[in-house]
């Protein structure tokens, strides 16, 4: 059987006596028996805001350390926090324990204090600097490669800026300040409907504007044939199960509750909704990976041409990923407006996307008179709250054209 230990607490260490935890912030020590601490207190004892001002020092053959309790350097947990140090007496079972304090051991360079010019330069390095030195005079070979590989990167990344600034310097001396200004107030009316679907605005049927296929290509449409026979046999108690696990949005549940009775009819509605539901899901994701689609059942098809279609790429790590940035959501989010208008006869629940999609009010309503859609308001029945009001996108012929809003809003005065 174990021996048992009763710990006794006894607040602060005597006068004397010191108890104290630290940590390293540049890794591990490999020999902590070959350390030596020293604990310094502040000879202030009647600055109730210095008396308990404490500096660490430790020293190894290589490096010294130091840490402290205050200033900026201090670590902020020890105000939320209560650390204490336990001395345990093995021969009476008993453990003493102390108030102790938490300290943040960070490397100091041994540079030429005896010289003025070594302890300015000490003093300028910052903090990068100086983890560098140590990479360069302490590191292994793999932290030494890719401290080379960053400054070479650093190195390019002036060079391209320096080429950037010399390139816009040109372009404004070429073309004068005006006609850019001009230039930067047509392009911000454009780069609203960069990320909606192709558009055809001179056309006399509201299901040609959004074009099906622009949506939902053929090869895609057919690949859509296997997943979405789950949502065409779907049963009544299925969406019931739907309803309580919450693993679909409510525009696909009340979707699924009136699919057509005719064969053909509810096969695209359920190729529609299982991809436009894929939509919605893919929208959540922030890291895309490939190997990994959206959902188990999804087509290869399918989830390339999610990736390829509203995701951006960019360097992480110095890796290539593929990221789900804002502007590709709103991406999604036009695409999931288009479908669902082909999916409710061109006229849709917006709130209802809106919180399915977990957007703000105001976006959904931004994207939806991008796309030129009509917006109204309806009272629709809830069972908890009786009426609500619910915005209404519809898609009629011509268009409608909103007006940019000209100039900054006003601020609010406070009462």
């Amino acid at each position: 059987m174990a021996a048992r230990a009763v710990w006794e607490y006894c607040g602060d260490p005597l006068p004397g006596q010191s108890a104290a935890l630290v940590q390293f912030s540049n890794g591990k020590l490999k020999d902590p028996e070959n350390m030596d601490f020293a604990l310094y207190k502040n000879k202030d004892n009647s600055n109730p805001r210095k008396k308990n001002q404490r500096i660490v020092a430790a020293e190894t053959d290589r490096l010294c350390y130091v840490g402290n309790n205050f200033g900026p350097g201090s670590l902020k947990c020890n105000s939320l926090c209560r650390y204490f140090v336990g001395v345990l007496d093995k021969k009476c079972g008993k453990m003493q324990v102390y108030n102790s304090e938490l300290y943040n051991m960070q490397p100091v360079f041994p540079d030429d204090l005896d010289s003025s010019e070594g302890a300015s330069e000490n003093t300028s390095r910052s903090y990068r600097e100086k983890v560098d030195f140590l990479i360069e005079a302490f590191g292994t070979n793999k932290q030494k490669r890719a401290l080379n590989s960053r400054k070479m990167n650093q190195v390019g990344s002036e060079t391209l800026n320096k080429a950037v600034v010399k390139a816009a310097e040109n372009i404004i001396e070429a073309k004068g300040v005006t006609a850019l200004v001009s230039d930067a107030v047509q392009n911000d009316s454009q780069d609203v409907s960069l990320f909606l679907p192709p558009c055809h605005a001179d056309v006399d049927k509201p299901e040609n504007v959004y074009k099906f296929d622009d949506l939902i290509s053929p090869a895609e449409y057919a690949a859509l044939e296997a997943p979405s026979a789950a949502f065409r046999d779907i049963t009544a108690e299925e969406i019931k199960a739907l309803v309580e696990n919450g693993s679909h949005g409510s525009f696909v549940i009340e979707e699924l509750q009136s699919l057509p009775h005719d064969e053909k009819c509810r096969d695209h509605k359920a190729r529609c909704l299982w991809f436009l539901d894929v939509l919605i899901k893919f929208s959540f994701q922030k890291l895309i990976k490939k190997k990994h689609p959206v959902v188990p059942e999804c087509p290869y098809i399918i989830n390339d041409q999610l990736i390829k279609n509203f995701t951006a790429q960019n360097y992480v790590n110095g890796r290539l990923k593929n990221l789900l940035s804002t502007s590709m959501k709103a991406k999604i989010t036009a695409y999931v407006i288009a479908l669902a208008l082909h999916i409710s006869d061109f006229q849709i629940d917006l709130t209802v996307l809106q919180r399915d999609m977990k957007l703000t009010e105001s976006r959904m309503l931004e994207i939806a008179r991008a796309m030129g859609l009509k917006i109204s308001k309806k009272k629709l029945p809830v069972k908890t709250l009786g009426e609500e009001n619910h915005k209404m996108g519809t898609l009629v012929l011509p268009l409608i054209v909103y007006a940019q809003p000209s100039g900054q809003r006003k601020r609010r005065k406070m009462t």
